[in-house]
């Protein structure tokens, strides 16, 4: 069990990381500074270098937080008593208005092999693989109990992985449809992939 102040510095950390997406979506990896960071927190840089060695690490351990996020909304899903049409409905409109929100974080994530290297690019892959393969396994239940059609599940998941990714580039908040509407409507158009229009 946490310790009060293992509490504490786990919370100031997650305040940094949110600031970091934040400022980093406003002005472009290259262009951020520690100080820019440390400004929107009311914080002095070092204050930040006391959590973080630099703004590499602020990155990483930023888009790490938001996958591992992902990973534990999708098993959270996973685990409900419905059907895995139900499932995979579910969890689409979660991914959907989880990369909206923090879409920020989400958009230095498209191209990881641009950001990341080595050791840190290998666990960033794995999140994303584990991710994948959660989907690909609800899919399967899906063909297995006749919900879904007989697809190539790789292809089915990465055409309704890369439209869900592809959100950020073209959602305003200033549209006619909230965010959760939105969410729902594009779950229902995907699931297509796997249906018949019944």
């Amino acid at each position: 069990m946490m310790s009060l102040r293992a509490k504490k510095t786990a919370k100031k950390k997650e305040e940094i990381l949110k600031s970091a997406i934040s400022v980093i979506g406003e002005k472009g990896y290259h262009a951020t500074t520690m100080e820019d960071i440390a400004a929107k927190l009311l914080m002095t840089k070092g204050s930040v270098y006391y959590y973080f060695k630099d703004k590499q690490d602020l990155l990483y351990q930023s888009y790490k937080m938001l996958l591992e996020r992902s990973l534990k909304n999708i098993t959270e899903i996973r685990e409900e008593d419905i059907d895995p049409e139900a499932k995979l409905l579910k969890i689409m409109s979660s991914h959907i208005d989880y990369i909206v929100t923090e879409r920020s974080g989400f958009e230095v994530g498209m191209k990881p092999e641009h950001f990341f290297e080595g050791s840190q690019l290998e666990i960033i892959m794995d999140l994303r693989s584990r991710y994948a393969k959660s989907l690909d396994e609800v899919i399967i239940e899906g063909i297995n109990e006749g919900y879904f059609h007989n697809v190539d599940v790789k292809i089915a998941r990465n055409i309704i992985l890369g439209a869900m990714n592809w959100v950020i580039q073209w959602y305003k908040t200033e549209g006619e449809k909230s965010k959760e509407e939105l969410s729902e409507a594009i779950a229902h158009y995907l699931m297509k992939v796997l249906k018949n229009n019944d």
